[in-house]
């Protein structure tokens, strides 16, 4: 039979989640903008010198000019692409950051103290009766039995949420 609990909790946590989509798309945007612009950048002044360097080797030798330009050209890609990748991984990791903090914040609202009690509901459905279950210093609970270990935190909740969502988050920087 399945606990009612992991549902209660995902439904607790979806305003959450879908502000932070939102806050993470337009943060997003702003970022892969910039690494848009910084790629484009590096790609015309690539261009730039692909051309200065083309003309130059035309006077020494169309072949030789043609494949050092053709490598500064893959080497300004590669470049291009990195400053890509980083990007997003800011984006993703201010995503979880601004998750883990708006999860926290959590412990304040009313409601509180009944999600902990579902989550420790939850920790003694996980390792039995007889588990120890601690408050985490985050918010929610860690639970404890011999060799095994449940870590309902609420840092740690949020984190495997955003696990879950997969192709939403990478949709925050696809056009």
């Amino acid at each position: 039979m399945r606990s009612q609990a992991p549902d209660q909790t995902t439904d607790a946590l979806h305003p959450v989640r879908a502000e932070l989509l939102r806050a993470a798309h337009a943060d997003a945007e702003a970022l892969l903008s910039r690494a848009d612009q910084e790629a484009d950048a590096l790609l015309d002044q690539a261009r730039a010198e692909a051309r200065a360097i083309l003309q130059e080797a035309r006077r020494q030798g169309e072949a030789d000019g043609a494949g050092a330009a053709r490598d500064l050209l893959v080497r300004a890609r590669r470049e291009a692409r990195s400053r890509t990748l980083a990007a997003r991984r800011a984006v993703y990791e201010e995503l979880r950051r601004g998750a883990a903090e708006r999860v926290r914040d959590l412990r304040r609202t009313g409601g509180y103290t009944s999600m902990r009690e579902r989550l420790e509901h939850q920790a003694r459905l996980l390792l039995g009766p007889g588990a120890e279950v601690g408050e985490h210093t985050d918010g929610g609970v860690v639970a404890r039995a011999p060799g095994r270990r449940a870590d309902l935190s609420l840092t740690a909740l949020a984190d495997r949420a955003l696990d879950r969502m997969g192709a939403e988050v990478r949709s925050l920087w696809e056009p």
